[in-house]
């Protein structure tokens, strides 16, 4: 619980809107940037010509799916029952038990999204039908990386997300800062920049850049790996790797450096 005066509020409500409003207030912020072209992986005329979506379709496609998304977190806690006030507090005064939790939860939900998005590419019926709206955004930006048909919102993020908070074994609390911290490296993957200095390019192979080839033509057999590491690619041989070069006109330009001969 948190008190706010004399209003209570729970660790599961928290848990459940927080990382909602962190998506559009991080999105918000990449908006607030401007065009940004030195720094763009495509320029803006590409995104406002190659998406094959409007805008305001990605706006109203994502907020279904956070409504969704809201509704099963909220039924989540109610079964698991996590709301022992006392062992929350208890479990979060040993750092080394989050950062466990952390990682688990990062491996499972990695592991989980890469099978179910590489299954949703081999199988034509899944991606002609569910994954392929989401690579309408063939120019990602920052508010359209939840741009998701409502199924594989459902699979993708929503379960993944359910399975790492089960599987970590982490208090609604520690999910409040888990799931905020996972919401703002999606948004990042999709933001389109590779700014100087962003820490998500530093301290993760598993980036813009990486997540952009995912969503060329040319990559689109590749790179499967989100959100944070790249292991199963390389396990898998799925992994494409990349080389950021700048363009004549300005910003960044992703190019393949090898394709298997399998492929």
């Amino acid at each position: 619980m948190v008190m706010m005066g004399s209003l209570t509020i729970s660790d599961e409500f928290l848990g459940t809107f927080v990382p909602i409003m962190v998506y559009w207030v991080y999105s918000g912020m990449y908006i607030c940037l401007g065009s940004m072209e030195r720094y763009r992986l495509h320029s803006k005329g590409d995104e406002d010509e190659k998406n094959l979506v409007t805008k305001s379709a990605v706006v109203k496609g994502v907020l279904l799916q956070q409504t969704l998304q809201a509704i099963i977190s909220v039924i989540l806690f109610k079964i698991t029952g996590s709301d022992d006030a006392d062992a929350a507090t208890t479990q979060q005064l040993s750092l080394l038990l989050l950062a466990r939790q952390f990682i688990i939860a990062m491996l499972v939900i990695d592991t989980w999204q890469y099978f179910i998005h590489r299954y949703m590419h081999l199988n034509k019926f899944l991606y002609k039908h569910i994954h392929s709206q989401h690579h309408r955004l063939i120019v990602p930006y920052s508010y359209g990386a939840l741009y998701n048909h409502p199924l594989e919102g459902l699979l993708l993020d929503t379960i993944g997300g359910a399975l790492s908070f089960l599987f970590s074994g982490m208090s609604p609390r520690t999910a409040i800062f888990f799931f905020s911290f996972a919401t703002i490296k999606t948004v990042d993957d999709h933001c389109g920049l590779w700014l100087p200095g962003n820490p998500f390019h530093i301290f993760f192979s598993n980036n813009s850049a990486y997540h952009d080839v995912h969503q060329q033509l040319y990559g689109s057999k590749y790179n499967f790996s989100q959100p944070f590491f790249v292991m199963w690619d390389r396990i898998l041989g799925t992994y494409l790797p990349y080389s950021l070069e700048r363009r004549d006109s300005g910003g960044f330009e992703t190019r393949p450096i090898k394709v298997s001969k399998d492929e």
